[in-house]
């Protein structure tokens, strides 16, 4: 029995000395009160986290209304441009303010998201609609001064000795950008401006629509008020609209909101032409694309679409003409011209 102790002494002694020249010796120490400390007090539970940084990330995760990207354990992980996308930072923002705009509220889902639209347009998007407007009404009045000063030019220009054709058309080109650079500084209305609603009202929707996307997953914190959320026909805004109401009214919006556009325009260019039936085939395509997601981005679209086509009439009456203080020439009646316009294009 004394031999088989000595051995067995020994060989936990080469164990021990093998293992302590590849951990240092705090480590090891360190190890071995941990391994006793386990040992004794084995019925105790151990504490899940001992770093404070992460108890306060587990219970901001824990309270946080919103659902992160990541999901829990098990949940699919995306990948590429469409899921940072859908992680970025707009999209996170856009996500608390919707909870808590239904929060403070405490309307239905589907009511809270057509108010907060209805918000978002009226307070961003039509302030920046009327100041397009605003600039190409200057842009429109500067066009007969534009024409003069071309004319002057295009006079001077061939009166000059020495040139030839190239030369002429080259400095006829140059002096005319650098004249109306100069009308445009003057009337501070370059038409970038009016390009602005554009690059503000796009990241817009798509953060908004990225949103609800995000909470009516199955790992959001919300998916189980949005599936109890809907009115109607839709009562699920977590789940596509299966009688295609919503995708319809989304459709038939945006080509209403296409045909009003363009009837404005009396002699299009073809390129205008181009534009005008690939903006008709993209309305559409967004029937079966709107028939694929949430009810809750479905609403959101429609209710957008809606309140652009308000906002788009809006913008035409003579009052609001007037307050803003158009400088080119607008129709004292523009609705009984837009009806007219319309039954002479479709009704003939």
């Amino acid at each position: 029995m004394g031999r088989c102790r000595w051995r067995v002494e020994g060989i936990w002694g080469q164990t021990m000395l093998s293992v302590g020249g590849l951990l240092r010796p705090g480590l090891l120490q360190l190890s071995v009160r941990g391994l006793c400390s386990s040992v004794i007090h084995r019925k105790l539970p151990a504490p899940a986290l001992t770093c404070p940084a992460l108890e306060s990330a587990a219970v901001f995760v824990q309270r946080s209304p919103v659902r992160t990207l990541s999901g829990g354990p098990g949940a699919p992980v995306d990948s590429g441009w469409y899921s940072s996308l859908a992680d970025s930072a707009p999209v996170h923002l856009c996500e608390h303010f919707l909870v808590s705009a239904q929060q403070l509220s405490g309307l239905p889902w589907w009511l809270s998201i057509a108010i907060t639209t209805l918000s978002v347009r009226t307070f961003i998007t039509l302030p920046l609609a009327a100041y397009q407007l605003v600039i190409i009404s200057k842009v429109e009045a500067l066009q007969v001064e534009i024409s003069e000063l071309a004319k002057r030019l295009r006079y001077e220009v061939s009166v000059q000795a020495g040139w030839t054709e190239r030369e002429r058309r080259f400095q006829y080109q140059k002096n005319l950008r650098r004249l109306i650079a100069q009308l445009y500084i003057r009337e501070n209305c370059h038409p970038f401006k009016a390009s602005l609603l554009v690059w503000i009202q796009l990241p817009l929707w798509v953060s908004m629509s990225l949103a609800l996307r995000n909470l009516s997953l199955d790992q959001s914190a919300m998916h189980g008020d949005l599936a109890a959320g809907g009115t109607l026909w839709f009562p699920d805004l977590t789940c596509p609209d299966s009688s295609w109401i919503l995708p319809l009214c989304v459709g038939l919006t945006n080509l209403v909101i296409v045909e009003v556009f363009s009837l404005q325009r009396l002699n299009p260019t073809n390129f205008q032409k181009l534009v005008l039936y690939l903006i008709r085939g993209f309305s559409v395509l967004m029937v079966p694309i709107t028939a694929t997601v949430p009810s809750s981005m479905a609403l959101y679209w429609f209710t957008s679409s809606l309140v652009g086509l308000s906002h788009n009439l809006l913008l035409r009456s003579a009052v609001v003409h007037k307050i803003l203080q158009l400088r080119s020439h607008r129709s004292e009646t523009p609705y009984r011209d837009l009806l007219s316009a319309f039954l002479s294009k479709y009704c003939k």
